[in-house]
């Protein structure tokens, strides 16, 4: 390269940025010795905003187009320069283009559980995860407060930052909405935009918006699961709790019939399992009062007539009824009828 080659190359005609990545957020031109010369161009793509500073100084701000870079179009750059009468010779400023894109699929989530107080479970350890998109709004504040001298800036140089503030403002978006646990599936929108609210004064300080932000899942103790899947599970049995007492009563009496007192055995077992048991016992002892009593033809009389269970006390049946309550067998209408029945055989209700 000659002289005179080497002298042109260091006056700049074009300014612009082809941007091939898919995460920078801020880049400074390398100006490198070059000056811009009068009547240069600058090429602002879309997407794409570039700022002239100064000696650290803000100057003029220009959106996507191909723009002539002359005293008419820097006037606050002339005016940082000092330019009376417009300028002839080149001049030197940082250029940076910033990239005004959405950029999706950010990913958030906490690394370790938080604490929830709960009206069910009471404290609880919940996991949470989710994505959110961004974007420069003020370029002027992102520059200031976010890039400051950096030659390129990418969004992974501020993702764990947000993401740690996400975490922390996600903990007063789930503490303020006061949601049971069993009801977190069905707010997951109400809890995204609360988030997403509480996280805008923070974009705001650094010239960015949140545009999007969704909560993926919430997740809850195995432990929890395995007791919020056994209520279901009692849940769905106790519309048809009768009735399916009434068919392992019916499917009991022939096996139980085979085995001297396993009637009686049989009766009263079934009926602590489900509640019922007081009463089934002693309708199933009267019956085998009365089969005592029925007369059999010669040669098939039973060797010793089946004893009747014992009556048990009013006490004693209360509690068998409060243990299936504890147990989450039954529920509260369930525990509410059978402890009247009890009352009223004892002499007690109404």
């Amino acid at each position: 390269m000659g002289l005179m080659d080497w002298g042109k190359a260091q006056f700049l005609d074009i300014l612009q940025w082809l941007d091939d990545s898919n995460d920078t957020m801020a880049w400074r031109f390398p100006m490198r010795g070059q000056e811009i010369q009068n009547g240069g161009k600058l090429v602002v793509r879309e997407s794409q905003v570039a700022v002239f500073v100064n000696e650290g100084q803000f100057a003029d701000v220009f959106g996507p187009g191909t723009h002539n870079l002359t005293t008419q179009n820097l006037p606050i750059l002339a005016t940082l320069k000092g330019w009376k009468y417009g300028f002839e010779s080149p001049f030197k400023s940082d250029v940076y283009f910033l990239n005004t894109k959405l950029f999706n699929d950010l990913g958030w989530g906490t690394p370790n559980p938080i604490m929830l107080r709960d009206a069910d479970f009471g404290m609880l350890r919940i996991r949470a995860f989710g994505i959110y998109s961004i974007r420069i709004k003020d370029p002027k504040s992102f520059l200031q407060n976010v890039v400051g001298t950096n030659e390129v800036y990418s969004v992974t140089d501020i993702q764990n930052q947000l993401r740690k503030s996400l975490i922390s403002r996600f903990t007063d978006a789930l503490g303020e909405a006061k949601v049971p646990a069993l009801d977190l599936a069905a707010h997951y929108d109400e809890l995204s935009d609360l988030l997403r609210q509480k996280m805008d004064p923070e974009f705001q300080t650094m010239g960015m918006e949140c545009s999007k932000l969704f909560i993926e899942n919430i997740s809850l103790p195995e432990e929890v699961e395995a007791m919020m899947d056994k209520r279901t599970s009692v849940g769905m049995m106790a519309p048809v709790m009768g009735a399916y007492t009434q068919m392992q009563v019916a499917d009991s009496v022939p096996l139980a019939a085979q085995n001297p007192g396993g009637l009686a055995g049989m009766g009263m077992g079934l009926g602590v399992g489900v509640g019922m048991g007081n009463i089934m016992g002693q309708q199933m002892g009267g019956a085998m009062g009365q089969m005592a009593q029925t007369p059999y033809p010669a040669g098939n009389a039973p060797a010793a007539a089946v004893p009747a269970p014992p009556a048990k006390s009013l006490k004693e049946e209360l509690t068998d009824l409060k243990d299936l309550f504890d147990s989450q067998l039954i529920n509260q209408a369930e525990y509410d009828a059978q402890r009247a029945v009890i009352m009223k055989k004892h002499g007690m209700g109404q």
